[in-house]
């Protein structure tokens, strides 16, 4: 068997030696999808950050694609596209630009059919030669998600993908990322929409300051109706 894209044993995040939550275990396999849920605050984007190496964990042992977390390595950065929720956009490039950029910078091949594909699918043909602080934040999301699909990944790392997304969009998401799994890619997801949960993911891990559980599709939205305010 082959080694799982993820594995977190007793995972603890945080920072300056305070932890945020409970400590963390889950794997993650290929063609699999597992999604983080919990109230705002909860620590799962802290543990999203620790997966793609921007954080140092606290504690326990964390393993992506076989080996310890280093996003410096090469075999790390070739495999690995995350999308937080962060405006990571290059301001000064046409939104055309920056996903091409980005698709090439990766070694695509045929990167101008790959661009024009993800314009489309994200509805945002008619805004490739705008630059990003033109866009509205809807449409700046839909370019940071555009750009995560636009490079090799073995795993995709996404921080609450459906925010500021409409109904429309959220299930193209899903639909998406359900093809990333048939195409044998891994999928680690916080999210508060139950759909994109039920559509999407084959388990989920609800993470709490008191204890972390692993939970099936449906408990997990059921907790996701019960922490929504």
């Amino acid at each position: 068997m082959s080694k799982p894209v993820v594995r977190a044993q007793d995972l603890l995040v945080g920072y300056d030696g305070a932890p945020v939550c409970a400590p963390v275990t889950f794997t993650l396999n290929a063609g699999k999808a597992v999604a983080l849920v919990g109230a705002n605050g909860s620590g799962k984007s802290t543990v999203l950050r620790a997966v793609i190496g921007l954080l140092e964990p606290e504690g326990g042992t964390l393993q992506v694609l076989g080996a310890a977390v280093d996003e410096r390595s090469v075999a790390f950065r070739t495999q690995v596209s995350s999308v937080l929720d962060d405006d990571a956009y290059f301001p000064a490039l046409t939104v055309s630009e920056h996903l091409y950029l980005t698709a090439r910078g990766h070694g695509v091949r045929g990167a101008d059919t790959v661009v024009e594909s993800l314009l489309t699918d994200f509805g945002l043909t008619d805004h490739a030669r705008s630059l990003p602080p033109a866009l509205s934040s809807g449409q700046r999301r839909r370019l940071l998600l555009a750009a995560g699909f636009a490079r090799p990944r073995s795993l995709l790392v996404l921080d609450e993908p459906e925010q500021r997304l409409d109904h429309a969009m959220r299930d193209r998401l899903a639909d998406r990322l359900v093809a990333e799994k048939r195409a044998g890619g891994a999928v680690l997801l916080a999210t508060h929409d139950p759909e994109l949960l039920l559509a999407v993911t084959d388990r989920a891990v609800h993470v709490h300051e008191d204890a972390t559980r692993v939970l099936s599709p449906a408990e997990a939205a059921a907790v996701i109706g019960r922490e929504q305010p």
